[in-house]
């Protein structure tokens, strides 16, 4: 035996040892660290714009409340009671104007009751106190014609905004109150009604800007900005499409559309708003009914606290890389003070097998279990050395032992003739095998063939193919069947270098591919075909596998009813102990049945009761089931005829011991 320093030395496992945590283990913890603090990060980037949403719905809905109060509190006044009564249109307006301007109210009109016929305030939606409504051009010019030239708003196209055919936002999004005015007799003298105008209204949503995102609230210098959508146009909103524009008249992007007015849910997440990407947050607005009518926005740029996050996790990465680089070095120069020795060690051993018996390790710097260790080595060699010369005087006497033996062990010849003739039965059977993974390979030759020329009628045709995609889908099907029983047949002489695809398979279509796969031997037959699909749980195999296990189970009941009768194929749910662990497929035929000595030799190789079979089928059958932890059972049927049950795991398990046992050598894959 020759000693090298082998690429797996202990130099180089104990480097490995060393360097494994700081270099693969260590960077895995970085990358799982920076990857939860990204999505931390984040997260705490949203869990801020959820609260501001929050605060600016809270404020919006007071702007509401107040528009609801302070119009039912006008109404309530003595003084318009008193203007009412007297019939003083002047009076009653010049009261109506100052109280609105008291109250910063777009608009506080009275009118008599019923003289405006195209209020909504009139409808079931329209009961007193404060609501969010949309009103046409013509409705709210009756309420305030001084404020129409504020409804009309271009739109504008916009990125990634749903496709529409609109130029024009001409509807008002108005915040309306109605109080009635009722004399002492109890009769209504009029109708009052205040509201506030959304519709580029810049000093309400820069109130709650300016609410939401005070002064400084902000680091990083990220901005934040509110927007009020009718729809999914901005009616109102503080983002600049240019430098000093706003941009009003721009739509928002169809996902937030589609996430906010159609299904109704508030959207919190990053998003692209005109001409950044801003963390945003939308919320849909209800009208007085209830009916989603647009969004209101809240959100500030991501981009400077994308920069901190980016920055913190790369100071992060940049610490973790100096740790890893000094433990590196501190790891290396502690694992010298152990293989150092070691090497002194082997090259000890390397210069006693090139003959120098006097080579010793000597004194080591260790002083730990390694050092002694070098000191026994030293000692031992000194044993083996006068061992060595005791071992020379015995080798004489060995040979005259030998000698002797050699004639014992002539008289035992017959023996040896006897372990011959067993080694010369088992090249046979090895030689078996040889040959039909040799006939095997010589059948893939045809097999790619076909497949090659149903590649290319597929691609000649190309679309004429179409109307045949079934059956050339059926033939490529059975192509690959063809392929998998050539890999059985290699199995034979190489089981275990094989194994297939398990699928979850739905049973119901397996057994009718295979119904459609033998309509040609049926058609030549009066057998009538009974369906009995019950089961709802699926089956862990192989598809190709299962078809051939189907196949030859009906195939085989085809074959036992020449004359006609009935084929009836049933699957259900393996109950077992009380829980479903899988699925029972059963194949049964209304012919002579099985004797009591076919089931015996039902399942071994090479039986079979048909002139023309080589009595492999039920075998590999059997085995192909078994591999996937199921079972193969055969039996009369009640009413006559065979019945062969499957049993199939829905998930697969290698069979026992004792089941393998039982059928060593068998023709099978997985």
């Amino acid at each position: 035996m020759t000693l090298s320093w082998p690429a797996s030395s202990v130099r180089n496992k104990l480097l490995a040892m060393a360097l494994l945590p700081l270099l693969v283990v260590l960077p895995l913890l970085v990358a799982a660290l920076l990857i939860w603090g990204d999505v931390a990060y984040d997260r705490l980037l949203i869990t801020k714009v959820r609260s501001d949403l929050a605060v600016a719905r809270g404020y919006f809905d007071q702007v509401v409340g107040e528009v609801g109060g302070g119009t039912q509190a006008i109404a309530a006044s003595h003084a318009l009671l008193k203007a009412v009564a007297a019939g003083d249109p002047a009076v009653v307006a010049a009261l109506l104007e100052r109280q609105r301007a008291e109250l910063g109210l777009d608009f506080l009109v009275a009118s008599p009751p019923g003289d405006l016929p195209l209020d909504p305030a009139a409808s079931p939606a329209g009961r007193q106190g404060g609501h969010l409504m949309i009103l046409d051009g013509a409705q709210f010019e009756q309420l305030a014609p001084l404020l129409s030239n504020r409804i009309r708003i271009p739109i504008i196209a916009t990125r990634n905004a749903a496709p529409s055919q609109r130029k024009t936002e001409d509807r008002a999004m108005v915040v309306l109150a109605r109080a009635q005015v009722v004399g002492d007799d109890g009769k209504v003298l009029a109708i009052v009604r205040g509201g506030v105008l959304l519709n580029q209204n810049l000093p309400f949503i820069d109130h709650i800007n300016r609410i939401v995102y005070p002064e400084g609230s902000l680091p990083f210098g990220s901005q934040g900005t509110a927007t009020l959508f009718l729809d999914d146009v901005r009616i109102t909103t503080n983002v600049r499409l240019f430098k000093d524009e706003r941009a009003i008249g721009t739509r928002v992007s169809q996902a937030v559309s589609d996430a906010v007015l159609k299904r109704g849910s508030t959207w919190l997440d990053r998003a692209f708003v005109v001409n950044d990407w801003y963390v945003s947050a939308y919320e849909p607005v209800m009208d007085g009914s209830g009916r989603r009518v647009g969004m209101l926005y809240v959100g500030y740029l991501e981009q400077p606290f994308r920069f901190v996050k980016y920055g913190m996790l790369a100071a992060i990465g940049i610490i973790f890389l100096a740790v890893m680089t000094l433990a590196a070095l501190f790891s290396l120069r502690w694992a010298r003070s152990i293989f150092a020795p070691v090497e002194q060690m082997n090259r000890t051993m390397q210069q006693v097998e090139a003959g120098r018996s006097d080579a010793r390790v000597g004194t080591v710097d260790a002083q730990d279990e390694i050092g002694t260790l070098a000191a026994q080595l030293d000692h031992l060699l000194d044993v083996i050395d006068e061992k060595t010369r005791s071992l020379q005087s015995w080798a004489d006497e060995l040979d005259h032992k030998v000698a002797d033996r050699t004639r014992e062990l002539a008289a035992s010849n017959a023996s040896l003739r006897q372990a011959q003739q067993q080694l010369v039965k088992s090249e046979k059977l090895a030689a078996i095998g040889q040959l039909t993974a040799s006939i095997a390979h010589e059948i893939n030759n045809p097999i790619a063939v076909i497949q090659g020329n149903l590649d290319l009628m597929r691609e000649t045709l190309g679309g004429q193919a179409l109307p045949v995609a079934a059956e050339l889908k059926l033939l490529d099907e059975q192509v690959e069947r063809m392929r998998l029983i050539v890999t059985q047949l290699l199995q034979y002489a190489r089981p275990t270098e094989y194994a297939g695809y398990v699928e979850s398979l739905a049973t119901d279509r397996v057994m009718d591919e295979c119904l459609v796969l033998v309509g040609h031997l049926l058609g030549k037959t009066h057998i009538e075909v009974v369906k009995d699909y019950r089961a709802t749980r699926r089956a862990g195999f192989n598809r190709q596998e299962l078809q051939q296990v189907l196949l030859n189970l009906i195939i085989n009941a085809i074959q036992a009813m020449p004359q006609g009768g009935k084929l009836v194929l049933r699957n259900r749910d393996w109950i077992q102990a009380g829980a479903a662990c899988g699925v029972v497929l059963e194949v049964q035929d209304s012919g002579p049945g099985l004797t009591p000595k076919v089931r015996e030799r039902l399942f071994r190789p090479f039986f079979t009761t048909k002139n023309d079979g080589n009595g492999l089928g039920l075998w590999i059958t059997q085995g192909l089931v078994e591999r996937y932890g199921g079972s193969l059972e055969a039996d009369n049927a009640p009413e006559g005829g065979a019945l062969f049950r499957v049993r199939l795991m829905t998930e697969p398990q290698a069979p026992d011991e004792a089941t393998s046992s039982g059928h060593e050598g068998r023709v099978v894959a997985l």
